[in-house]
């Protein structure tokens, strides 16, 4: 499955390598999983959604959720195929992000999830930050939480079910990512430029004329 994954993303450009890229995290590395390359492609947004689904198809989930952005469409296909795999009714709902940058249950979706049975699902994770605020929401309103399912997971050593509290955690892909503080950054000490056009290169240049 994962030589297939990974087959999948270099086909539509989402892998991107020897390049100077600036992460969520603001460190730097020369690699970069850009989820946006996946996006537009419903074929392979059902495809990859279909694997996660058979990771969880025996977990009796009810809610599929997914953090704003990339995880909604994920949400939605996921749930899809839950629904067809047990033939029954699954729903599927997302998180909104708030100025404060949390992840939100808006539009009533908070209602609905109250001691429902839910699988969180999400494009990539670089540090599980989204994936905590969703829980968090998630807990307040009463869901219980079965499992949480991505496309990749670009930090197995810190981006473990232990960050999540202990819940069931899978990728479809691991892609580990060697990056650098700006301090030790190699690629800034040879002048690389930085891409500004990808990742987060453009507002980190930006506070850094300032």
């Amino acid at each position: 499955m994962k030589k297939k994954v990974i087959k999948i993303l270099k086909k539509v450009g989402a892998i991107l390598t020897n390049d100077h890229f600036v992460l969520t995290s603001g460190r730097h590395t020369n690699a970069y999983i850009n989820p946006d390359k996946i996006l537009p492609h419903p074929e392979i947004c059902e495809q990859l959604s279909k694997m996660i689904a058979q990771k969880y198809k025996n977990q009796d989930i009810e809610i599929v959720i997914g953090p704003a952005y990339g995880g909604i469409i994920f949400s939605q296909w996921v749930a899809y195929h839950l629904s067809k795999i047990n033939k029954k009714k699954i729903l599927s709902i997302f998180t909104e992000k708030s100025p404060e940058k949390h992840q939100l249950l808006e539009r009533g979706f908070d209602k609905l999830i109250k001691n429902k049975k839910v699988l969180i699902v999400e494009d990539i994770t670089a540090t599980g930050s989204s994936v905590i605020k969703v829980i968090k929401s998630s807990k307040k309103a009463g869901a219980i939480i079965k499992g949480i399912g991505v496309i990749v997971n670009r930090d197995p050593k810190n981006v473990t079910s232990t960050i999540f509290e202990g819940i069931p955690f899978t990728s479809l892909v691991v892609f580990e990512i060697k990056s650098y503080n700006e301090r030790d950054c190699p690629y800034c000490i040879k002048k690389i430029p930085i891409n500004i056009f990808i990742g987060h290169g453009k507002s980190y240049l930006e506070r850094h004329k300032k």
